[in-house]
């Protein structure tokens, strides 16, 4: 495979050991099985849904395509990967790994999923089962099934990124980066939304279950539903603005790209280019010892002095944050942890305990309120929407008198501004692996 993958792999899975090992020990455990999940089917069908692997299982090894298949490891010894490759002409079975990365591990293939049990011997300790659970395994003998100690511990410490890990998601950042700029394109030339979102695929070279998420590809209007979903077909609908929210994954490991583009409007593009300095002003803030909830603060902040500028509302700053106007235009919170999962675990975890870290008050979407860390992958994606539903409330409430209606109104059509970048916390200068995959490929575009 990749030389520089396989080389940093050792070191990542002799980090996940360790922590792993005090994981076990703090709850009591001999050792655990991982459970990399199965399909699971329509009702009364026997069609599956797409298959997605357990993520603990993926910290382990990178199989995305590994069903019904397991790691078991006990302290001291070396993990055990036994991979399900059954005798199937219906379908093609996964092909046996034989990557460098498999050189940390023994290996067993298992034709049926039960024969597993014996391989995994969980009756010879106290071993934790970490997965989905199946009724077959009850009479397998763990001695807990997800148990929360064990997986609040493991959670904690997932946050802080390995080397192999982060660059795992630059790759991931730049096969986006590479879908955004054809999504773009097909927009300029006068294509759908569908469109748009089938050039992003094809230039990412993912399939559509391949993605970390659904892609939100939304022109004008639709760009105010934050998680959008519909892909319209026509070529022929108003078009004066595009929202474009897309990710990738490379082995396993999230990319989670937003970018927002005019069809002309003047005082729509200075929004964006207003938007696009402030999120970049946060971007910079990414550093060990910040308080994540502070940059949600501070982006409120900012905001507020973006729709004063913009003439959008007419109260001070300190007036539209006193009175919750921010809120209306800027609903949802500035980022969240990234990596295995898009909005990966932990993010409100004070300690390996389980207890959290409250959200800032009047700020309930907020997903991160952890203190930064070195190997932590954020996201930063400040906003600006025209909501009719906030928009309304806001009407029929205080900060409705801040708000200058007559500009509203000539800005909906746009829907709304969102900008998102990946941005790994280290000792020093934050590492913004969503910018350098950009300008990577078109310098001059780079934004």
């Amino acid at each position: 495979m990749d030389q520089q993958l396989d080389t940093s792999f050792a070191a990542h899975l002799a980090a996940i050991r360790a922590r792993t090992d005090a994981a076990l020990q703090a709850s009591g455990h001999d050792g655990l099985v991982i459970f990399a999940g199965r399909p699971h089917y329509h009702f009364l069908d026997d069609h599956a849904y797409p298959y997605k692997p357990n993520p603990h299982f993926l910290h382990w090894a990178p199989l995305l395509d590994a069903p019904d298949s397991f790691i078991r490891y006990v302290p001291g010894h070396r993990p055990l990967l036994v991979f399900h490759q059954p005798a199937d002409y219906w379908y093609k079975p996964p092909t046996l790994p034989t990557d460098a990365w498999t050189s940390e591990f023994d290996v067993q293939v298992i034709r049926e999923p039960n024969a597993a049990r014996a391989l995994l011997a969980a009756g010879a300790g106290r071993l934790a089962f970490v997965g989905e659970w199946q009724a077959e395994f009850a009479g397998w003998d763990f001695a807990g099934t997800n148990p929360h100690r064990l997986l609040d511990h493991l959670h904690f410490h997932r946050a802080i990124k390995t080397p192999y890990e982060v660059e795992c998601m630059r790759r991931a950042s730049l096969l986006a980066a590479r879908g955004h700029l054809a999504a773009a394109a097909a927009y300029r030339a006068g294509e759908s939304e569908y469109e748009a979102h089938q050039a992003y695929c094809s230039a990412a070279g993912l399939r559509e279950q391949e993605l970390p998420y659904g892609n939100i590809i939304a022109f004008g209007e639709a760009a105010a539903v934050l998680h959008y979903q519909n892909l319209g077909r026509r070529r022929d609908v108003p078009r004066p603005s595009f929202l474009i929210d897309a990710g990738a994954e490379f082995r396993g490991y999230a990319s989670d790209v937003t970018r927002t583009y005019g069809g002309g409007d003047r005082t729509f593009g200075e929004l964006i280019d207003g938007m696009d300095e402030l999120q970049l002003q946060l971007c910079s803030a990414i550093r060990a010892g910040t308080d994540y909830r502070a940059l949600h603060l501070l982006a409120h902040r900012l905001i507020a002095g973006l729709l004063r500028d913009a003439l959008v509302i007419s109260c001070s700053v300190e007036t539209a944050l006193a009175d919750g106007v921010t809120s209306t235009f800027f609903p949802h919170g500035i980022g969240h942890l990234l990596g295995l999962q898009v909005h990966d675990v932990a993010g409100f975890a004070r300690d390996t305990s389980g207890a959290e870290i409250p959200k800032p008050a009047g700020h309930p979407y907020l997903r991160l309120t952890r203190t930064l860390q070195p190997g932590f992958v954020v996201t930063i994606e400040p906003g600006i929407y025209f909501i009719d539903l906030l928009l309304e409330q806001a009407r029929a409430a205080a900060a409705g008198r801040h708000i200058r209606w007559d500009t509203v109104e000539r800005l909906k059509q746009f829907g709304g501004i969102r900008i998102e970048d990946d941005v790994l916390c280290t000792d020093g200068e934050p590492e913004n692996l969503t910018r350098n995959a950009f300008a990577s490929l078109t310098p001059a575009l780079s934004r």
